[in-house]
């Protein structure tokens, strides 16, 4: 600040002493050193005012509304983002390692973001600041990280989000790439953290929007390894022989077997159009998923911007995604699948889409004519059975439950999720006469398969069962279900019956007496 120091003090001045001269001149300067004085207070008064609010103004320029986000569990999907603007954004996501279902009987210690298998889902704008605090559960027992395809920066956000049991992670990225991306653990060992279940999907919505569409749903595949092979059991612990050799014991959707069968299913009406965000959190095996009786209007490949149109079956890669778009135009129960299809059938990755509405029989008519052919011979077919394992004892209606998923992954495509069966083709279990007059007989059509013509309910059917695949818990876990089902007499089929029926050698399949 400018400063003015006199040479004498106008104060000690006797002013009886001063001519008239000397006062006009000290007056003067008086007034100047006011004017001066004002001057700078103003002019320090007009800069403290400009600089304020050159601050205030700094630092609105470049602020975003702050948005907490919206995060779902599969098969649910947030809402679409209706917004035209970028906002800062924030999620919260806990890792927890728990003991949760991997199949009927069989529990698995699943290392998980949000506490499921997938993670939440996590739907962003193209342009957003994401702050992503991460919070270790004080009852992990090993630390745990997240790197998000959808970052751009080294690690996708590992190294800056490793946390410890009982610790929260914060930091920061900016969706520069619009998508549909994975997301997953790579704390070492790296595939045994997303082996364990560490994985989901976050999509980053272009500026313009997606295309609006009546359903969206969240559905991730996954393999995994376990000591006890398929359906063995019990607590089953990780195995990294198996997962280094790529032979999963299951490979399965959202997490466990059946978790999009029988009432946890999808649904649509006819005419309407679904879209599902397809992800694979491997750690190995690359998914050919396949709705079946359904052609996909549109794939986003790979999750990106390259559209396929009329596709039948899309690859979806380890660690990557699709976007998949199709109008259902009959009702039915539309199978998902990995069409590697022993997958599907034997390792779990399956799921059901239940559309309900009118039938057009002019897009599909149903099955007009059915006749027996059997170019191989008249032997039924087998396939190998498993040897019994070893479990506990099952209440009924436990074995009901059970059964119920057996029945879904097995024989719903035949009999039909009524139990009706197809007319002039497979004939019903829904009051039963023939499965409620003899359970040792229906057990020993599941162990051995059956061929030719039988009457139900007074109709006549002339078709093949083979035998199937399943241990003795799960036979007589399904004709338990069976038996308390569809109108049926009720009862209850054990273990020991089966196994005592598995060693009676099987009576001749065409013998229909």
């Amino acid at each position: 600040m400018f400063s003015f120091k006199s040479q004498f003090n106008i104060k000690t001045f006797n002013s009886k002493t001063l001519n008239f001269k000397t006062k006009v001149l000290v007056t003067m300067v008086s007034a100047a050193l006011a004017l001066v004085s004002c001057a700078q207070v103003a002019e320090q008064s007009a800069s403290q005012s400009t600089s304020s609010s050159a601050k205030k103004d700094t630092s609105a320029i470049g602020q975003l509304p702050v948005i907490q986000a919206v995060l779902t569990h599969a098969p649910n999907v947030p809402p679409p983002i209706t917004r035209n603007y970028a906002a800062k954004v924030v999620i919260n996501v806990e890792t927890q390692e728990k003991v949760m279902r991997m199949a009927d009987g069989v529990d698995y210690m699943f290392w998980t973001f949000g506490g499921q298998v997938p993670g939440q889902f996590m739907r962003v704008r193209e342009g957003d600041e994401v702050e992503f605090n991460l919070s270790n559960s004080p009852d992990s027992k090993m630390p745990h990280n997240i790197d998000l395809h959808a970052v751009t920066g080294a690690g996708g956000g590992a190294a800056s989000s490793f946390t410890a049991p009982g610790h929260t992670s914060t930091f920061s990225f900016k969706t520069l790439n619009p998508g549909l991306y994975v997301y997953h653990c790579a704390t070492a060992p790296v595939g045994m953290h997303i082996g364990n279940g560490m994985y989901g999907l976050i999509l980053v919505e272009p500026k313009a929007g997606l295309s609006k569409v009546d359903r969206e749903y969240y559905v991730m595949q996954g393999d995994f390894y376990t000591k006890g092979k398929y359906g063995e059991a019990g607590l089953q612990p990780f195995d990294m022989e198996k997962a280094i050799k790529e032979q999963p014991d299951y490979v399965v959707f959202n997490g466990s077997v059946g978790a999009l069968n029988g009432e946890k299913a999808i649904t649509a009406k006819v005419g309407e159009t679904v879209r599902l965000f397809v992800g694979n959190g491997g750690p190995n095996m690359v998914s050919s998923f396949h709705v079946i009786g359904e052609i996909f209007d549109k794939v986003y490949v790979e999750g990106g911007k390259l559209e396929n149109h009329n596709v039948q079956t899309t690859l979806v890669p380890a660690g990557g995604a699709a976007i998949t778009e199709f109008k259902v135009d009959v009702p039915g129960t539309f199978i998902m699948v990995d069409h590697s299809i022993f997958r599907a059938f034997n390792k779990g990755a399956l799921g059901m889409l239940k559309v309900t509405g009118p039938e057009d029989k002019i897009i599909y008519s149903g099955k007009q004519a059915d006749k027996v052919y059997l170019p191989e011979g008249s032997a039924t077919q087998s396939i190998a059975n498993p040897t019994a394992a070893v479990v506990k004892t099952l209440t009924k209606d436990e074995q009901i439950a059970q059964g119920k998923n057996v029945f879904e992954n097995n024989c719903l495509a035949c009999h039909q999720s009524n139990g009706e069966g197809i007319p002039n083709a497979f004939p019903p279990l829904a009051k039963s006469d023939f499965l409620n007059a003899d359970h040792d007989r229906a057990i020993g059509i599941l162990l051995h398969g059956r061929s030719g013509p039988i009457t139900v309910n007074g109709k006549n059917f002339d078709s093949v069962m083979p035998a199937i695949a399943l241990n003795n818990e799960q036979i007589a876990n399904v004709l338990t279900y069976v038996l308390n089902s569809f109108g049926n007499n009720g009862g209850q089929v054990t273990p020991a019956q089966v196994d005592k029926q598995r060693k009676v050698a099987p009576a001749n399949s065409d013998n229909h007496g």
